[in-house]
């Protein structure tokens, strides 16, 4: 079966076929850049996906991957990742094993089928000039013979007539005889020229088009091979990839079966465990005696008279309320102003006139019925943060449940022991450096040493200092050292404007989470303990957003604690409405806000809230 004996005359055909097959060749290597493509945009798009969802650093979403159930999510993101780098090498794979190859044998396929078909037309030019050759000499022939016939018959013509005369006929005679010769002439060289396109034609149909053909048919073959065997590369390559993608999910499904929920629930025990007791039953009241009024360990009462009012919880067989009350909520109750505003000035000059005797914190009216209105209304969450402004974490963790606390320290301690030891290191590298000098004074002098030597020694003493320093305060929390003392506890630093004295706020008359026993001091104390002692847990709330701002009409000096001061034009921020009270909720920035009367402003709400500026 060859095309030089089957096609010999489909020279054109076979053009049109060859050329039909590179463009077959080039479709598929458009293919296969095209998968390519699309295997480095998956891969791109599967790391970006991997990259988003990881834990940022130094945030919270770091600490939650402490549960197995992220872990094994982070251990996905990062076989994800992996599994992207397998797409991106099956990119790399099929870019240099098949469209490089193909790209650059299309080059080279393309010049063989153009040397070949130009030798096919060279051929079939020469057998055309041969052909035109044999015509030519064939019409001359045609001609010489018949313009030898018409001499012939004119001769005889002019021999049988009487009256030409001889030199007439034999001038005839010769010219038929140079006609003749003509003819022979032609005749032969006809003859020639045919024997020698015969032989041509021969060899063209039967030597040269027979070869050009094979050579073209064995051209179009190894075409054939070559995109089979790309095809086969195509599927190798992306076999060779599907152990290590296995391996990629078979550790997915290892980190989807290292998750333990038992593990996970310890972890949140340890998290949130504050260390309290849960509380006692509440005494029974009786308030059938109209003068003398039984007051219970666990009640909220009016019981020092005089109109003083005071937080004050059960004895020591009862268990804590306040850690499972609202802060924003029991804030909001026992901080916002409850009595009418002072009126505003009548004045000219407002500024002028004083704030007056009324204040939002001057009136206090029972902590009982306060506490009463808080537990049967509706919670409403208010910004918290501004009772706290410029206060800093105690030292020793004492606003933190006992729990909290203890894991606090024990972190801290061990923070303290690893510097320590690293100090340690340091320090026995620069005594065996210093050791090394003395041996060898010509490598550096050994008192240049000391002044580090000293230093070092510092840091250790003072890291030793801080770590017993908490030690200590762990080993409080733990029971293994007794409370510490007023005196001692004032001498460790913990007192400050954040932190005074501490209340018995306690069901039970016993720690309290800063780790003292206390006596009763007056509500405003026991309110700021409160706010301290849950400070971090609503530490993530965040501020109420501005609805709307307000232009100061008079100036207005707040003076007590819950108000604060305007002058006359000021523009601020509303942050909470009117209530009825005659008081309305402003901020100034993000360190101050409070409350003023609402006939001393002109407040200007803003409907749909949208664009509030807001502080954090």
């Amino acid at each position: 079966m060859s095309w030089g004996t089957e096609l010999w005359d489909q020279f054109d055909n076979l053009e049109k076929h060859t050329q039909w097959g590179i463009d077959i060749l080039e479709k598929y290597i458009k293919f296969v850049r095209e998968r390519t493509e699309i295997e480095l945009s998956y891969a791109k798009q599967l790391r970006n996906l991997s990259k988003k969802y990881q834990p940022k650093k130094n945030s919270k979403e770091e600490e939650e991957y402490k549960y197995t159930s992220c872990k094994a999510f982070l251990s996905t993101l990062n076989e994800m990742n992996d599994y992207a780098g397998q797409h991106e090498v099956i990119s790399e794979n099929m870019t240099s094993q098949i469209t490089m190859e193909l790209a650059r044998y299309v080059q080279e396929l393309k010049q063989e089928r153009k040397s070949h078909f130009h030798d096919g037309r060279k051929a079939q030019q020469h057998i055309e000039t041969c052909w035109k050759q044999l015509e030519s000499s064939k019409r001359r022939f045609e001609r010489d013979c018949k313009e030898a016939d018409r001499a012939q018959q004119y001769f005889e013509k002019m021999d049988a007539d009487i009256n030409v005369t001889k030199a007439d006929v034999e001038k005839a005679r010769q010219q038929a005889q140079i006609r003749h010769q003509m003819a022979e002439d032609s005749k032969a060289d006809y003859s020639s020229i045919l024997q020698k396109f015969n032989q041509e034609q021969h060899e063209y149909y039967h030597t040269h088009i027979p070869n050009i053909f094979q050579k073209i048919q064995e051209m179009e073959e190894r075409r054939i091979v070559r995109i089979g065997e790309s095809m086969k590369t195509y599927a190798e390559v992306d076999r060779q990839v599907i152990p290590i993608i296995g391996k990629c999910l078979d550790g997915i499904v290892k980190a989807a079966e290292s998750i333990d929920q038992k593990n996970d629930s310890q972890l949140v025990i340890e998290a949130y465990k504050s260390g309290f007791e849960p509380p006692g039953d509440i005494e029974f009241e009786d308030f059938t005696q109209p003068m003398k009024r039984t007051v219970s360990n666990n009640s909220l009462s009016n019981s020092r008279g005089e109109g003083k009012t005071e937080l004050k919880f059960g004895g020591k067989t009862k268990g804590k309320l306040w850690p499972f009350i609202k802060k924003n909520k029991l804030m909001s109750l026992l901080t916002s102003p409850h009595q009418p505003p002072p009126p505003p000035p009548a004045s000219a000059s407002p500024s002028a006139v004083p704030n007056g005797p009324q204040s939002p914190k001057q009136q206090k009216e029972p902590l009982s019925h306060r506490f009463n209105e808080f537990m049967t209304s509706k919670p409403k969450i208010h910004c918290f943060r501004s009772l706290k402004r410029g206060g800093a974490t105690p030292e020793d963790f004492s606003n933190l449940p006992p729990e909290q606390r203890r894991k606090k320290l024990q972190q801290k301690v061990d923070e303290l022991n690893k510097e320590i030891q690293k100090e340690m290191d340091q320090r026995d590298a620069i005594t065996k450096m210093k050791d090394v000098y003395l041996k060898n004074p010509q490598m550096g002098d050994p008192a240049s040493l000391d002044h580090k030597l000293t230093e070092v020694g510092q840091n250790i003493e003072k890291l030793r200092s801080e770590a017993q320093k908490f030690e200590a305060w762990l080993a409080e929390v733990e029971g293994r050292l007794p409370a510490r003392s007023e005196q001692a506890r004032r001498q460790s630093g913990l007192y400050d404007a954040q932190h005074p004295p501490p209340v018995n706020n306690c069901a039970q008359d016993r720690e309290s989470p800063d780790g003292s026993y206390t006596e009763e001091q007056s509500q405003e104390s026991e309110l700021k303990v409160l706010a301290t002692d849950f400070d971090d847990e609503f530490d993530d709330e965040e501020p109420l957003p501005a609805i709307g701002t307000c232009k100061a009409l008079y100036t207005f000096e707040g003076q007590n604690e819950g108000t604060i001061s305007v002058a006359e034009g000021e523009t601020l921020y509303v942050i909470e409405e009117d209530k009825g009270d005659g008081w309305t909720r402003i901020r100034r920035n993000e360190d101050e806000e409070g409350y003023v009367p609402t006939s001393y402003v002109e407040v200007y709400l803003d409907k749909n809230a949208k664009g509030a500026k807001t502080y954090i």
